[in-house]
């Protein structure tokens, strides 16, 4: 991409118009203060989350430092070596919960014992930043998914549903309505909007009548009605809109469900899509896992959540490496595109912080500690494995707080997190 530079810019948001056609410019370097040094890229996070673990000896290097000899998945990633850093010796504390898949809820916020009685998730980091970043683009945040989980959570604990079908994503952020459409999805809002400050306005009556636990609660609801107010806003500015115009025809649904890495190529091009045209620039991505054989990865006969339940069986652990070394693979071609994406003198993965890995560090056991967390681009030194203590685990909200701070949120502390850093991270 080359860029403008002369005395004056191009505002944020610029749009081409002309013969009855408008059509919204992704991001470019002239968009930036004519006094600024040179073009400023916008930065993103992406995080990633395999449900179903990744065996750890294939991930996590046995040597430290920059010199570690790479197992078997980080060798699908050998050309990204200088690109990425691995962690281990990371967890959230006290995230022993309804089983060990429940950690998979908790992953993004270090809440405490989920699915057990009484639990209540907190906001997720993708959330926190989205509620940093505002209007600022279309989309605050998108939540991905092979399948229908996802990994965002609102501030009152409340899981945002995922969106898991590639035509109705490239639709949702390319596709413009006519201007009937675009009419009633205004009219929409506006109703969205009246039917809020009613029910804002009776619940605000009876708060006085209510003793201090549901007025708590009751406050709690207020919340999460404000932060549907501020959402209806954003979404009406945006309709008004035209959406990026972008040289790729809509997908075509995966047809097999069982054909994962299919569906992961298609999800990976369409967030390459969303942050190329600044459509948002902060995304979760659930990689999914299922109670079935994976088609179109040779060698794979079983079904994958029962490879993952291995009991240390060789012949499981092999066929089970044949599904996560193809998934690393995959990872692989996706940075392989987000460094051919030139911007600001570097490349998207410079400006996109890429948070990889699972809420489990042995499927097998459904241990949640000593997770696999691999930390790629997002302008940060890399090509080290930083090992922290087996036993002892830093928590892994320690890496948060540097990553919203790195966002823009004014924060020194996140769930579990004991310290605003954490050692193995330099910028």
């Amino acid at each position: 991409m080359s860029y403008i530079t002369t005395k004056t810019s191009l505002k944020r948001r610029t749009f081409l118009k002309g013969s009855g056609a408008t059509v919204a410019l992704p991001f470019l370097g002239a968009m930036t203060p004519a006094f600024a040094a040179g073009p400023v890229a916008p930065k993103r996070f992406v995080a990633m989350n395999a449900g179903l673990g990744f065996h750890a000896p294939n991930v996590i290097p046995t040597e430290t430092g920059a010199g570690y000899q790479a197992p078997l998945y980080l060798q699908k990633l050998e050309e990204h070596r200088k690109d990425f850093t691995v962690f281990s010796g990371l967890s959230h504390p006290n995230s022993n919960g309804a089983s060990g898949h429940t950690s998979e809820l908790t992953w993004l916020t270090s809440a405490p014992h989920p699915g057990l009685a009484g639990f209540k998730n907190t906001i997720s980091l993708d959330q926190l930043m989205a509620k940093h970043i505002g209007a600022a683009t279309r989309f605050p945040s998108l939540s991905i998914g092979t399948n229908s989980k996802s990994l965002s959570w609102t501030a009152n604990g409340v899981r945002i549903p995922s969106q898991s079908h590639p035509a109705k994503l490239f639709r949702q952020m390319f596709v413009n309505g006519n201007e009937k459409e675009v009419a009633e999805e205004m009219k929409n809002l506006d109703r969205g909007r009246s039917i809020l400050d009613t029910v804002l306005g009776d619940a605000k009556a009876l708060n006085v009548t209510l003793g201090a636990r549901d007025r708590e609660k009751l406050d709690e609801y207020f919340t999460s009605v404000r932060e549907l107010e501020v959402r209806l806003r954003q979404n009406k500015q945006w309709a008004r809109h035209p959406k990026p115009a972008v040289d790729q025809k809509e997908p075509r649904e995966v047809a097999d469900r069982t054909d994962i890495l299919a569906k992961q190529r298609l999800l990976y091009d369409l967030i390459l899509l969303a942050l190329q045209t600044d459509s948002t620039r902060v995304i979760t991505f659930s990689l999914g896992s299922m109670n079935a054989i994976p088609n179109n990865i040779p060698g794979v006969h079983t079904d994958w959540h029962m490879l993952s339940h291995h009991g240390r069986d060789e012949d499981k652990i092999e066929e089970l490496a044949r599904i996560e070394a193809a998934e690393f693979e995959v990872f692989s071609e996706f940075l392989t595109k987000l460094k051919n994406v030139k911007e600001a003198g570097g490349h998207l993965l410079d400006q996109t912080a890429i948070l990889f890995g699972s809420n489990l560090g042995n499927a097998s056991s459904h241990s949640w500690n000593n997770l696999p967390i691999l930390l790629a681009g997002g302008g940060y030194k890399h090509g080290h494995h930083v090992a922290h203590d087996k036993d002892n685990n830093t928590p892994f909200a320690n890496l948060f707080v540097p990553l919203a701070q790195r966002m823009g949120v004014e924060i020194e502390k996140f769930g579990s997190s004991t310290k605003s850093s954490i050692r193995g991270l330099e910028s």
